[in-house]
């Protein structure tokens, strides 16, 4: 029995708005401020990952192995993030990416169920920004996911709170951490990026403009026959 395409999952930043400058700047700060060798391309490494292990990944860069008791990192994620949030309260609907309007209007005329599975524990606050919030029948609370991507447990609860099996689901990321969880969690993956970054993605996209319903469709019909 084929399994329809019923529900399209998608990660929020870098899939929905671009909110990676807005990490970076953040990250970049904290980084400035303890004198880390904070890079772009460094900062590449934290896409997807949950706030305590990107800072985590953050103190790696020093030479010599910094000592901070669990309160002094959680003082630091809240620094981090209170900057990240200061940055994004200037994001607008204008600031969602290409295709994605247009993308969920087609998914909801289809009667595809549409979820936002993001670490980001600002993700309602970025939707509201973006007035998107009814375009979403499920935005998972990131603060009740206890396992970082690639783990998939946050495509797993959309899916779950969507009312839909995993294998029924598509998910869409802009990060390895992120397309290894949409396959762990027996999904079909898409990836948004070059394709030589998700070689085990079952389909990459340049760009969201690209997307394509019924290429969505299409896509998770063939995975699911192989």
């Amino acid at each position: 029995m084929t399994i329809e395409l019923q529900a399209v999952i998608f990660d929020l930043d870098g899939v929905i708005t671009d909110t990676a400058e807005h990490h970076y700047l953040a990250w970049k700060a904290i980084g400035d401020e303890l004198k880390l060798p904070f890079t772009r391309e460094f900062n590449e490494k934290l896409k997807g990952v949950s706030r305590l292990e990107s800072l985590r990944l953050l103190l790696s860069l020093s030479p010599t192995e910094l000592q901070y008791s669990e309160q002094q990192l959680h003082e630091l994620a809240e620094r981090k993030n209170e900057l990240y949030k200061q940055l994004i309260s200037q994001i607008k609907p204008s600031d969602v990416l290409p295709g994605i309007p247009e993308l969920i209007a087609d998914l909801k005329q289809r009667g595809i169920k549409t979820a936002i599975a993001s670490a980001s524990k600002n993700a309602f606050a970025v939707i509201r920004n973006l007035q998107m919030e009814q375009q979403f029948d499920v935005i998972v609370d990131a603060a009740t996911i206890k396992n970082s991507k690639p783990d998939p447990e946050v495509f797993l609860a959309a899916a779950q709170q969507l009312g839909v099996e995993p294998k029924a689901c598509v998910g869409i990321e802009d990060a390895v951490a992120g397309v290894e969880a949409i396959i762990a969690a027996d999904m079909t993956a898409i990836a948004i990026g070059k394709q030589e970054h998700f070689p085990h993605a079952h389909h990459t996209y340049a760009s969201t403009a690209e997307l394509n319903a019924e290429q969505l469709i299409d896509i998770h019909r063939k995975v699911i026959s192989l």
